[in-house]
């Protein structure tokens, strides 16, 4: 079967620009590469019919050869290049250059090159990761300068189409049978090149400025959590699309409590005497404060559970609770008095004849054992 005129299968005229060759594959490639039409035989043999024109139009040398011989001139040239569709393998240097732009991946070509993406650390309090709040920062970024407005010519000129790649950002190498695809060495893959360019940014199309920011914080963050700003990181070279701002939460230390998933943890300190005879204790939360009662003869170590005072995760769920672990506290700074009455309660203990201390009581009878075991 005769091949189809190049300039017909892309659809375009013979005096066409390379941007014009290169807009015609990019709509035909969008509608009928294979991954986007499975098991297409038809769309196949088209897109396959488009590569083989656009690989041979995009090419100064193999266009002019083709302009005066047809398709015997670039046949016996292409080697390697117009060996038919062997599947995506075959597609590495169409993906690192026109569908890489299709698809607005991060390599430069006519859109430029995406920016990079920041991390910035802020530092919260528990109650500011519990509740909400809303953030002011301050980022060292690149923005767009504003001079040239991104493009990195001088105000009053532009870029111009590169002479070397003619527009395409990629220059093909003939080796023999081999033929190697690869970025252009003079734009770096952009397809322009700066005559004169901008003074301010030194025709980067970017400078360094100091951005301020409104971050506002979800109720419920945690450690680690990340909160992504779209489109707040460095801007793009030469008008690329910027990249993002990450936020990353950090959470200070609390003097009171500590927190673990959904659950806040604390220690209360109680006096001897309300351990043993039991009474009512103010314990703080984060939204106020309550009353704990506190059992006669509580132990140290013993955790009180207060339902919904912990944290609502940010991500869905029940609210945690509140953990309040009771430590005994030993009195000090006793008079003599308060001393000699100490003596004659712990005479009066070991009097009655019953056990008063039940942990201590079960330690030393493990201890006895455990020297008894000992004997031989």
């Amino acid at each position: 079967m005769a091949k189809r005129d190049y300039y017909e299968t892309l659809n375009v005229a013979r005096n066409a620009s390379e941007a014009e060759i290169k807009q015609a594959y990019r709509r035909l490639a969008m509608k009928y590469h294979p991954d986007r039409n499975p098991g297409d035989q038809v769309a196949e043999e088209k897109f396959k019919e488009a590569k083989e024109a656009y690989e041979a139009l995009s090419d100064a040398r193999k266009r002019a050869a083709y302009d005066q011989f047809g398709h015997a001139g670039v046949d016996g040239s292409a080697g390697g290049g117009f060996g038919g569709f062997g599947g995506p393998t075959d597609l590495g240097d169409i993906f690192g250059g026109v569908f890489r732009d299709i698809f607005g991946g991060a390599r430069g070509g006519a859109q430029g090159y995406r920016g990079a993406d920041l991390r910035y650390p802020l530092d919260l309090t528990l109650e500011e990761a519990v509740f909400g709040t809303t953030a002011k920062i301050r980022v060292p970024t690149l923005v767009t300068c504003a001079a040239c407005a991104g493009s990195g010519a001088k105000p009053g000129t532009k870029p111009t189409t590169c002479p070397t790649c003619r527009g395409v950002g990629q220059v093909r190498m003939q080796q023999g049978f081999f033929s190697i695809q690869q970025t252009c060495p003079r734009c770096q893959g952009r397809g322009t090149v700066i005559p004169e360019p901008c003074e301010t940014c030194r025709g980067v199309g970017r400078v360094e400025e100091q951005k301020t920011l409104s971050v506002k914080v979800p109720a419920g963050v945690d450690n680690g959590d990340r909160i992504r700003l779209s489109g707040e990181g460095e801007a793009g070279e030469h008008g690329g699309p910027p990249g993002d701002l990450y936020v990353q939460i950090q959470v200070k230390p609390h003097p009171i409590f500590t927190r673990e998933e959904s659950d806040l943890y604390c220690e209360v300190p109680i006096g001897f005497t309300t351990a043993v005879l039991g009474g009512d204790l103010e314990v703080p939360t984060l939204d106020g404060r309550l009353s704990l009662k506190i059992p006669p003869e509580t132990q140290t170590g013993k955790v009180f559970r207060i339902r919904n005072k912990g944290v609502k995760p940010v991500r869905g769920g029940p609210t945690g609770d509140l953990l309040c672990r009771v430590v005994v506290e030993t009195p000090v700074n006793l008079t003599r008095e308060q001393k000699e009455l100490l003596q004659q309660f712990a005479e009066t203990m070991e009097a009655g004849g019953k056990r008063h201390t039940p942990q201590q009581g079960s330690w030393l009878d493990g201890v006895k054992k455990f020297f008894e075991d000992m004997k031989f």
